[in-house]
């Protein structure tokens, strides 16, 4: 599935408005919508507490942080790929910093082919955040399903004294006879029965 399928949405977290626009002038394909910028710290939280971003650049240093730790925040807590723009000469004591929690670095001074290509490791990463995501809403299903098939055992073994076996099979069986799921038959069972 090609990348060109999804739309990214963008924050940029920045004071500088030079490097702002020529952000938001790389970002003018239908692929990245919306872009916002933030001018501080302080005003990226409050937005994100409004939305989440597929893609956050932060431009250190910021006027009330540097940005690394709100990076490393977000890396943890959001379903977003974070990337810092660091001074050269900081470079390497920042990514020792940041690399354990995902955090992408980017080098200034920077150019447009140097961004673009962060951008297209930026939105590869969000797939993979994406499938992972998926994997895990299907585990967490899968695993609501049991406890409540499980419960559903129990209700029948206490009710109707049946052994874990014979609840198991019932079970089974009128999901099959009825064509749905184990998991509405135990809703049923723990309906009827609690």
């Amino acid at each position: 599935m090609p990348l060109r399928e999804h739309v990214y949405s963008v924050m940029i977290v920045s004071a500088s408005e030079k490097l702002n626009s020529s952000l938001r002038s790389l970002l003018t394909s239908p692929d990245f919508d919306p872009v916002c910028i933030s001018g501080s710290v302080s005003e990226a939280q409050r937005t994100l507490k409004e939305r989440s971003f597929d893609i956050i650049l932060i431009n250190t240093p910021l006027p009330d942080d540097f940005g690394m730790r709100f990076a490393i925040d977000v890396s943890r807590g959001q379903s977003s790929v974070a990337a810092l723009i660091v001074k050269n000469e900081i470079y390497n004591e920042i990514y020792s910093k940041v690399v354990d929690h995902g955090v992408f670095i980017i080098r200034k001074p920077i150019s447009a082919m140097l961004i673009q290509q962060a951008l297209d490791w930026m939105r590869a990463a969000r797939e993979r955040m994406r499938q992972l995501e998926k994997k895990t809403v299907s585990l967490e299903d899968k695993m609501a399903e049991i406890r409540i098939v499980n419960h559903a055992k129990w209700a029948l073994i206490e009710s109707l004294k049946m052994t874990e076996a014979d609840a198991h099979r019932f079970i089974e069986k009128q999901a099959m006879d009825r064509c749905v799921t184990r998991r509405e038959i135990a809703e049923n069972i723990l309906r009827t029965y609690t």
